[in-house]
C-alpha cells in the first residue's frame, strides 16, 4: 500500500514557520481572536498525519526526500513510520490547543504576537526533528528545539529568574547537541549511512562496531540532557520560569520527550547490549525517584508537574533501556498517556494562576464552584496521571509491569522502583487535581472565577482523549501502539489493548499495590515534604547550585586565561606569533626529513647578481638603521628588489602589485611613526634581541627550506591546466591572474579588501591621536592638584 502526496509531508513542516511571520501581524489586527485562526494551521498537520494512520498502520512508510547539499551527502528528507507519525500528531493536536490557550492565557499582552511567533517556530522544529530522516537534518532541527526553546523560557525577559533558566537550558542542551553531532557523524564515518531509515534497517550495523561504546555514550549524551535525565534534570524544573503555555508545550508532547524519541528511533541499532541494559535503567530509574521525591517537596503546581515530568521521563527511559518487548509496549502507552493528561493539568495550573492570582496549593482551596469545567478537566487528567480506570493511564500501567514483572534479570528492580515512582505520581497527581478546588474556600489574590473558552478548551480536549483513547483501547492499539512498538523493536508487532485486564495476574495486583501506597502518601504528603525539605538543607548543594558554580568558574578561568595570554603587549603578542609560525614550518621539516638537498650555486646574469646585492644592502640596513624611520624605508628596498626579480623572471602584472604594495607600505608606515611619540632606537636589552633574533631566523629557514622543497617535487598541472581551459570559458576573461583574484577567489580578495580597509580605518585612528604638549600635560597637572586639594578641604 503506497502512501501519496509526500510533498504535503515538506508543507506540514514547513507551515508553522509560515505561520510564525503572520502571527505578530494576525494579533496586531486581531488581538486575542488571532488564536482562532491561527490554532488552523496545526489542526489542519494534525488532520494531514491522520489520514496517513491507516496507511501506516497498515505497515507502510516513506521517506520524502530533496537534495540539499549534495556535495556532502546531505538531503532534506524525513522518515514517515509509526513513530514520527504519532509524535507529529501529538505535536500537532496538542500545539493547536496551545495556540488557543496562549491568545487567553496572554490576552492583552503587547508581545502576544512575537510570543504566538515562537511558539511556531517551536512547533516547526519539532516537527522536523522528529519526522527528520538525514541525521544531518535531524541534528539541525534538533538544536533549532534549544534556540527556540531559550526564547521561549526567557520570553519575560526583564526578569533575572527567566533569563537564567533560559540560559541554563540552551547551555545543557546544547552541549549535549554537541555530543550527538559528534555521534552522528561517527556513524555516518563507520557506517556510510547518513539517513535514519536505512541505519535502523541495518541490524547489527553499529553493534558490531568496535567504537559502538563511544557512539551509544554520544547518543545517550545528546538524548540525556534533552529529555532531563539524571543529573541533568535540574534545567526542566527551571524551565517553568517561561509562561504556562510554553510549560504545557514543552512537558506534555515536544523538547522534553526528543530525548526518548531518539532512544526509541535508534533502539533496533544501539539497544538490546550490555551497555544499553545497563545504563538506561539505572539512570532512567534514578531520574523516576529523585523526579518524584523532588515533586512531592514542591508547592508550586508549575514544579509539582514539572518534577513529576522529569518522574516521567525517568520512567520512559527505563522502560526502553530494558529492550523487553512487553516494557516498551508499556512505554509507548504511557508515552501517549502522559503527553494527554500533563498538557492538560500544565493548562489547569496555568487557569488556576490566571484566574486567582497564585499557583501556590498551600494559599488554594474552595475554587470547585468558582471554576467547575476546570475543576472537571483536573479530576479526569489526574485519574488517567494516577493509572485508575477507566483512562489511558491505567492501561499504560498495566502493560508497564506486566512487561517488567514478566522479564528476567533485573525485573524485581525496575518493577519496584516503577511502582514507588508511580505511586508518588499519583500523590502530586491528587494534590493538583484536589487540594485547589475541594475543603474551604481561601481568600486568594484575584476574586476566582471560570476562565473564558481559550483556557479550559485545552484541559477539557485532552483529558477527553485520554478517556476515549482507553474506552476506544482496540482501536487505540491497532491505529497508534503497534505501529510506535513496531518502529522501535524494528521487527513488526501486533500489541492487542484492552482496558479491562481478562485475568487477576502481577500486574493488576502491583497496579492495587501502587494505589494503596499513594493514598498512604498522599494523606502523609505534609509529613513527606517536611521530610524531602529537611533531607534537601541537610544535602545542601545538588546539580543546581552545580550549574551556577560550573558558569562562575568557566568565566573565572576565561577571565584569568585571556589576563594572561592578552596581557596588551604588542611585543609579546609578536614574539608568540612568529614563534608558532617558526615551530609549524620547522618541525614538521625535521620529523618528516623533507629538508631539501644541497641547492647548487645558480648560473646569474650579472643584473641578478646586483638585484641580489641591493636586496642584501637593503636587509643590513635594517640591521644597522639608528632610528626606526630608517628600519621601514630601508625595510622598502628588499621589496623593490622582489619586484624587480618577478619583473626579470616574466610576472610583470606580479611586479607591479609588488611595487604598489612595498610604496604603499613605506608611506603609511612612515606617515604612522612620525605622527607617534616613539623611541629613536632599539631599548631592547640584548637577550631579548637575541631571542627575537633567533626566532625571526627560525621563520626565515623555515619559509626558505620549505619553497625550496616544493621547487623540488614534480610540478602538478592540474590546477593550472583548469585554469587555462576555464578562464575563458567559464569567466570569460583573458588574464588568468585577474580571473584568479576576480571570479576563482573572489570571496578571498572581497575579504583581503575588507581587511586593508579595516586597517586604514586604523591608521586614521591612529594619524588623529594627537600627543600633549608640555604646556598642556603641565595644566592637566595644575587642574588636577586643585581638585584634589578642594576634596581635601571638603573632607576636613
Amino acid at each position: 500500500m503506497s502512501i501519496t502526496g509526500p510533498e504535503a509531508t515538506f508543507a506540514a513542516v514547513l507551515a508553522p514557520f509560515a505561520a510564525a511571520a503572520i502571527a505578530p501581524f494576525a494579533t496586531r489586527l486581531l488581538g486575542a481572536n488571532a488564536a482562532w485562526p491561527l490554532a488552523i494551521v496545526p489542526a489542519a498537520i494534525f488532520l494531514f498525519f491522520a489520514g496517513l494512520v491507516p496507511d501506516v498502520a497498515g505497515g507502510a512508510s516513506f521517506t520524502p526526500a530533496v537534495d540539499w547539499v549534495p556535495a556532502y551527502g546531505v538531503s532534506f528528507s524525513f522518515y514517515v513510520d509509526g513513530l514520527s507519525t504519532l509524535f507529529a500528531l501529538l505535536i500537532s493536536g496538542i500545539g493547536t490547543f496551545i495556540i488557543l490557550y496562549a491568545g487567553g492565557y496572554l490576552k492583552g499582552h503587547p508581545h502576544q504576537g512575537r510570543f504566538l511567533s515562537f511558539l511556531f517556530l517551536f512547533m516547526g522544529a519539532m516537527l522536523g526533528l522528529v519526522l527528520g530522516n538525514d541525521l544531518i537534518t535531524l541534528f539541525i532541527f534538533w538544536e533549532l528545539t534549544s534556540i527556540t526553546s531559550f526564547l521561549l523560557i526567557g520570553f519575560d525577559h526583564l526578569r533575572a529568574a527567566s533569563r537564567r533558566a533560559a540560559l541554563q537550558a540552551l547551555v545543557v542542551t546544547g552541549g549535549g547537541g554537541l555530543l550527538l553531532l559528534a555521534g552522528f557523524l561517527m556513524i555516518i564515518a563507520l557506517t556510510g549511512v547518513s539517513d535514519m531509515a536505512t541505519l535502523v534497517a541495518g541490524g547489527d550495523i553499529l553493534r558490531e562496531q568496535a567504537l559502538y561504546p563511544l557512539v551509544l555514550l554520544l547518543v545517550l549524551g545528546g538524548a540525556f540532557t534533552k529529555s532531563a535525565q539524571f543529573p541533568f534534570h535540574f534545567w526542566l524544573p527551571n524551565a517553568m520560569e517561561a509562561p504556562t503555555p510554553v510549560s504545557a508545550f514543552l512537558h506534555s508532547a515536544t523538547m522534553v520527550k526528543a530525548g526518548v524519541y531518539l532512544l526509541m528511533r535508534m533502539h533496533p541499532v544501539l539497544g538490546d547490549t550490555a551497555m544499553w541494559t545497563t545504563i538506561l535503567p539505572i539512570f532512567g530509574g534514578t531520574t523516576l525517584l529523585v523526579g518524584t521525591l523532588l515533586a512531592v517537596r514542591q508547592t508550586d503546581l508549575k514544579l509539582m508537574l514539572a518534577y513529576t515530568t522529569v518522574a516521567s521521563l525517568g520512567l520512559l527511559v527505563m522502560l526502553t533501556g530494558t529492550s523487553w518487548d512487553k516494557a516498551i509496549e508499556g512505554a509507548v502507552l504511557y508515552l501517549l498517556a502522559h503527553s494527554l493528561f500533563k498538557g492538560a493539568l500544565f493548562m489547569v495550573a496555568g487557569t488556576i494562576d490566571h484566574e486567582a492570582g497564585t499557583r501556590d496549593v498551600t494559599k488554594l482551596g474552595g475554587l470547585r464552584s468558582a471554576m467547575p469545567i476546570t475543576f472537571a478537566a483536573a479530576c479526569l487528567a489526574a485519574l488517567s496521571m494516577s493509572g485508575l480506570p477507566p483512562f489511558v493511564g491505567f492501561i499504560a500501567k498495566e502493560y508497564l509491569y506486566a512487561g517488567t514483572w514478566g522479564a528476567t534479570g533485573a525485573n524485581q528492580a525496575v518493577t519496584a522502583v516503577a511502582v514507588i515512582g508511580n505511586a508518588l505520581m499519583l500523590v502530586i497527581a491528587a494534590a493538583v487535581a484536589l487540594k485547589p478546588f475541594l475543603g474551604p474556600k481561601v481568600e486568594t489574590p484575584k476574586h476566582a472565577h471560570e476562565g473564558p473558552v481559550l483556557l479550559f478548551a485545552g484541559p477539557v480536549a485532552l483529558s477527553l482523549a485520554g478517556l476515549a483513547a482507553a474506552v476506544m483501547a482496540h482501536a487505540t492499539g491497532v491505529y497508534f501502539i503497534s505501529p510506535v512498538v513496531s518502529s522501535v523493536l524494528g521487527t513488526a508487532t501486533e500489541v492487542e489493548v484492552h482496558l479491562i485486564p481478562g485475568y487477576i495476574g502481577a500486574a493488576l495486583i502491583l497496579s492495587l499495590v501502587t494505589v494503596a501506597l499513594g493514598i498512604v502518601f498522599y494523606l502523609k504528603l505534609e509529613a513527606l515534604r517536611a521530610a524531602m525539605a529537611r533531607t534537601l538543607a541537610a544535602i545542601g548543594w545538588g546539580p543546581d547550585k552545580g550549574f551556577d558554580q560550573v558558569i562562575a568558574g568557566i568565566v573565572s578561568f576565561s577571565g584569568s586565561f585571556t589576563r594572561l595570554i592578552q596581557g596588551g603587549r604588542m611585543d609579546v603578542y609578536m614574539t608568540l606569533t612568529f614563534l608558532i609560525t617558526a615551530l609549524a614550518l620547522l618541525v614538521p621539516l625535521t620529523l618528516t626529513g623533507n629538508w631539501p638537498s644541497a641547492v647548487p650555486m645558480p648560473d646569474f646574469r650579472f643584473y641578478e647578481w646586483g638585484i641580489l646585492a641591493i636586496a642584501v644592502s637593503g636587509l643590513v640596513a635594517v640591521l644597522v638603521a639608528k632610528t626606526r624611520l630608517t628600519a621601514i624605508v630601508s625595510l622598502g628596498i628588499q621589496g623593490f628588489a622582489v619586484a624587480v626579480i618577478f619583473m626579470l623572471f616574466g610576472a610583470p602584472d606580479l611586479s607591479f602589485t609588488q611595487f604598489m604594495v612595498e610604496t604603499l607600505s613605506v608611506v603609511i608606515l612612515a606617515l604612522v611613526m612620525t605622527r607617534l611619540n616613539l623611541r629613536p632606537r632599539d631599548h631592547r636589552p640584548m637577550p631579548q634581541r637575541i631571542v627575537q633574533g633567533a626566532i625571526a631566523l627560525g621563520v626565515g629557514v623555515g619559509l626558505a627550506g620549505l619553497l625550496m622543497r616544493i621547487t623540488e617535487l614534480t610540478f602538478d598541472r592540474s590546477l593550472s591546466d583548469f585554469f587555462e581551459s576555464y578562464s575563458r570559458t567559464i569567466a570569460h576573461g583573458r588574464n588568468i591572474v585577474n580571473v584568479i583574484l576576480v571570479d576563482f577567489r573572489g570571496f578571498d580578495t572581497f575579504g583581503e579588501i575588507a581587511v586593508v580597509m579595516l586597517a586604514g580605518l586604523c591608521v586614521l585612528a591612529l594619524i588623529r591621536v594627537r600627543p600633549k604638549h608640555a604646556r598642556e600635560e603641565a595644566l592637566d597637572r595644575a587642574a588636577g592638584d586643585e581638585a584634589l586639594q578642594k576634596s581635601g578641604e571638603a573632607r576636613l
